[in-house]
């Protein structure tokens, strides 16, 4: 796990090793390795095939890659710290890249699982790699993906994902992938402007560059770079819409109103946020019938938006319409008992 990250997922991994076995090697064994004075009296997990672990190098590494499982499914295991020691003896210099590559191969045999606790183990040890950090948050991606019936699980990984992919960006602000998995990011959340700003990051450090990834070639790049340019293209009038909320969340309601008003019919009229944020245009600028006309068409598009109702509930009570705003009240206390139940 990196420098930047809480732990928000150990409890969706740990249990990946309930399973595994553990024994304490012996001392003539430690010896031979060069780990008495890390591991002695430390249970270690141990594979079924290999019962006395004392097969030579295959069974070390063997050893390493399933620490590296424990402690990045637990980084509070209790032995975490003598893991990382025996790790970091047992690889060497090549200690990430060990773990690195086989997080790659675990992702390639779709154990997306195994491949985010290696490449945690491998961020545990160079937090600042950027092999382990772009792997991890694609892995990250695949886990959201597939955890169609966990919204929470898929809330964490996704989180996990888009942290990583920024701290990618920010401390190797030169590889491009980075740049083009974070602009996807950002535009599922609605970050419009980001999105623009992170994808045109793209284009510029894959011109010319070498992407230095195993898994693209000047085909695959240019299919990139095509995608991109052509979705930046689609993204001037959302980008012109979050000028328009942005100025409005910022208390310009006469300049945000403005703008949104662009919007009022063309593809974006169906849009219900439009008219929640030109109602609170409206509504700030002392505009109460035009802003409980727009309150109205939030409704149209959205039906249970209490915060439109309340918004409605209390510009009907201010113009002294009872009537209407217990109205409102009354299809809000429906609304909220229904999601209670």
């Amino acid at each position: 796990m990196s420098e930047y990250q809480e732990d928000r997922i150990s409890r969706y991994l740990g249990s990946r090793n309930h399973d595994m076995m553990f024994a304490e090697l012996s001392s003539d064994y430690l010896s031979r390795i060069g780990a008495a004075d890390i591991l002695i009296g430390v249970p270690v997990p141990i594979r079924e095939a290999s019962d006395s672990a004392e097969g030579g190098e295959t069974d070390v590494r063997d050893i390493v890659i399933d620490m590296a499982k424990i402690i990045g499914g637990d980084p509070s295991f209790l032995y975490a710290e003598k893991y990382i020691d025996f790790i970091k003896l047992a690889g060497g210099d090549q200690t990430e890249p060990l773990l690195v590559a086989e997080g790659a191969r675990a992702a390639d045999a779709g154990d997306f699982e195994d491949a985010c606790m290696l490449l945690r183990t491998a961020l545990r040890i160079e937090p600042r790699s950027r092999e382990a950090l772009y792997l991890y948050a694609r892995v990250c991606k695949e886990i959201q993906a597939l955890a169609t019936d966990d919204e929470e699980k898929a809330a964490k990984f996704k989180a996990e994902a888009l942290e990583s992919f920024e701290f990618l960006t920010m401390i190797h602000p030169e590889f491009a992938l980075g740049y083009y998995f974070l602009g996807y990011e950002y535009l599922n959340l609605g970050l419009y402007l980001k999105t623009k700003l992170t994808w045109q990051d793209f284009l510029k450090y894959s011109s010319g560059t070498e992407l230095e990834t195993s898994d693209m070639d000047d085909d695959m790049l240019a299919e990139l770079r095509d995608d991109i340019s052509q979705r930046l293209e689609e993204l001037d009038e959302p980008v012109r819409i979050e000028e328009g909320c942005n100025k409005i969340m910022g208390g310009d309601f006469q300049g945000g109103k403005e703008i949104l008003d662009e919007f009022r019919e063309g593809r974006y009229k169906d849009w219900w946020p439009l008219w929640h944020y030109l109602g609170t245009a409206e509504s700030s600028l002392g505009h109460s019938e035009e802003a409980i006309e727009c309150y109205k068409r939030v409704l149209k598009y959205s039906p249970s938006n209490t915060d439109a109702m309340e918004e409605l509930a209390a510009l009907y009570a201010i113009a002294g319409d009872i009537e209407n705003s217990t109205k409102f009240r009354n299809k809000i206390k429906i609304v909220r008992e229904n999601e209670s139940e």
